[in-house]
């Protein structure tokens, strides 16, 4: 048996397990990205905190919002279905799953003045500050 020969053989499966295993991490990241919506957290001023989620696809009576300690979870689950009817063929494609986001906020949100709303698939939350947090203004005499 040629050494040459059977090592050049044995470096070619090898590359061929690499190229696979790269397309299934690709596959996995891809479909864990798939769950994960584009947010932004923003402050407006010093007293108001804002967060927006994207929600491609979802309904508004499939989103869920949360706040526990300083903890804000938002999740929706995405129902989607795709068909195709044609002369010759007919293609239904479809999933199911959950897409979730976390944000850590300040410790001095009021809980009870949380805003949110959906509009055209994105998630608006407004948050503000405990009226007893807020900075004020001291009108000098």
């Amino acid at each position: 048996m040629d050494i040459v020969k059977s090592s050049k053989n044995i470096g070619s499966e090898i590359e061929k397990k690499v190229e696979r295993g790269l397309e299934k991490t690709k596959e996995v990241f891809t479909n864990v990205a798939s769950h994960l919506p584009f947010a932004n957290l923003a402050k407006k001023n010093s007293d108001t905190f804002s967060v927006e989620v994207d929600f491609p696809g979802v309904d508004k009576k499939d989103i869920d919002i949360k706040i526990e300690d300083n903890l804000l979870r938002v999740s929706a689950v995405r129902k989607m279905k795709k068909e195709v009817k044609k002369k010759d063929y007919y293609v239904l494609g479809s999933y199911f799953g959950e897409i979730s986001r976390a944000f850590v906020l300040p410790e001095d949100i009021d809980k009870d003045k949380i805003n949110a709303k959906f509009e055209d698939g994105r998630l608006y939350v407004t948050l503000e500050k405990v009226e007893a947090k807020k900075a004020k203004s001291i009108i000098v005499k």
